[in-house]
């Protein structure tokens, strides 16, 4: 999936590919850093990028995470996956329901598979955290993460090729 968007992406500036990349809820920031180290670009750079695309939509989702998903879970189709979705949430969100926005950073921090900002939007809508709480934890998460993802791209352990795979 990850390639074909990037085939699509591919006369862009890989600036914007790696923004892009940080937005995506299939890539985010666990995806976005190993592309930009890969493409060449400077750690600092790489992290800013991918930090970037990350949090860029974290105020509008926010904002309308619940009333879009209130709207549509009336169709069928759209209750199963918002079903889904709140269970999965739910199911990985003991921190969040204990320590609230302090949970809610620690979960987006940690680099694995659906624990990132669009987690973390869903998780502060689930468990009603505040905007200001839940803005401030799902950015401190991130960097968090950015680090942690940088450090194991760093050392070799992650990279490019792994995500993709």
């Amino acid at each position: 999936m990850l390639n074909i968007i990037l085939t699509w992406l591919r006369d862009m500036p890989k600036e914007y590919i790696v923004v892009i990349m940080g937005a995506l809820p299939i890539s985010e920031l666990r995806g976005a850093l190993p592309l930009a180290l890969y493409y060449g670009m400077p750690l600092g750079k790489a992290f800013w990028l991918s930090v970037l695309g990350n949090v860029s939509f974290i105020v509008p989702a926010l904002f309308l995470f619940e009333p879009v998903s209130n709207r549509l879970r009336k169709l069928k189709l759209w209750s199963r996956f918002f079903d889904w979705l709140f269970e999965r949430t739910k199911k990985n969100s003991d921190a969040i329901q204990k320590y609230e926005a302090l949970g809610l950073a620690l979960f987006v921090a940690i680099p694995l598979p659906m624990t990132g900002a669009w987690s973390g939007i869903v998780a502060a809508s689930l468990f009603k955290i505040r905007f200001r709480y839940a803005f401030i934890a799902i950015v401190s998460g991130v960097i968090c993460a950015g680090l942690i993802v940088l450090a194991l791209c760093t050392l070799g352990i992650m990279s490019w090729k792994a995500v993709v795979h």
